[in-house]
């Protein structure tokens, strides 16, 4: 025991002071990930349940995810029912009361934003209809800066002792964030007005933001895999409203747009989507960036 001490004498004579435990942090998609890093730099442990090339609707609640979550100090994730399929059986197995909802340790991006899309009424038989709204937020940066304010802040409630790191860092982030947007915005602006095809209503935020035009989907209802008859129909109406080009994220199957854009003569953009859904889309920059340059690509 003597040693012990007289090692730990040394070492703060030394200078050397242990540091502190991270804050584990489970976030649900892989753009709330990359946000939470960028806000908690190295106080934070960051671990992203789901990739850019998985739909995040059909996730399994995994043993492995529920390890994880069993030691989180910190659940961020979509919520508006995105992950309505396997989340709350992560949170009620994991036996975390931390990370329950209603808890500081439970954080929903969507519900601090205003959200689109939002049915008049609920039927099942109108394909995977979000009570709450399109829950696929993370298109419009501007989302992403007012998620960025308020998770700052859960992390400084959490992590009392580090709060004015996390503060120092949202700082930061958010000037960079509002440069890069106004940067965006300049570059984007010969796309307002432009028709588009999607193959899922997965960017109505994107379509707000830069000003799109969507005048068709591949999905006769959301969720619902496209039919030769339905993407038949959609060939003929782009006969009579023209498209200049056709969206679909990463993670789709990309044969319907494929099959539609050689016979209508329109490019199929692969849009990222979310952080990791291209070799440029590395952090949340690197996700508008790329994006903005493909559908400008595609549009001359």
């Amino acid at each position: 025991m003597k040693t012990f001490f007289k090692i730990l004498t040394l070492l703060a004579i030394a200078g050397f002071t242990p540091q502190a435990t991270a804050l584990d942090v489970f976030t649900c998609e892989p753009e709330w990930g990359s946000l939470a890093q960028e806000l908690g730099g190295d106080r934070v442990s960051i671990y992203v349940a789901t990739s850019a090339m998985q739909d995040p609707h059909q996730i399994q609640a995994k043993p492995s995810l529920l390890a994880r979550a069993r030691r989180a100090d910190l659940v961020v994730c979509t919520g508006a029912e995105l992950e309505i399929g396997w989340l709350p059986i992560v949170l009620r197995q994991s036996g975390n009361n931390k990370i329950q909802p209603g808890k500081p340790g439970y954080f929903e991006a969507a519900s601090l934003v205003q959200k689109l899309e939002v049915p008049t009424r609920l039927d099942r038989a109108e394909g995977d209809v979000h009570a709450g709204g399109n829950p696929h937020i993370q298109t419009d940066p501007h989302n992403i800066a007012q998620v960025a304010n308020a998770l700052a802040q859960r992390l400084a409630q959490i992590d009392g002792a580090n709060a004015s790191f996390y503060q120092a860092r949202y700082r930061d982030f958010a000037a960079r964030w509002d440069a890069a947007m106004q940067r965006w915005e300049k570059q984007a602006a010969p796309l307002r007005g432009t028709a588009i095809v999607v193959q899922h209503k997965g960017f109505p935020y994107l379509e707000h933001w830069l000003g799109l035009r969507e005048v068709a989907s591949l999905e006769p209802k959301p969720g619902v895999e496209p039919t030769s008859a339905h993407l038949t129909e959609v060939l003929e109406q782009l006969k009579r409203e023209p498209a200049k080009m056709i969206l679909r994220a990463a993670y789709n199957d990309g044969r319907g747009s494929e099959w539609l854009g050689e016979r209508a003569k329109l490019p199929v953009v692969v849009l990222p989507f979310t952080v990791g859904g291209s070799d440029k889309a590395k952090d949340l920059f690197g996700l508008f960036d790329d994006t903005v340059q493909r559908l400008l690509d595609a549009r001359s």
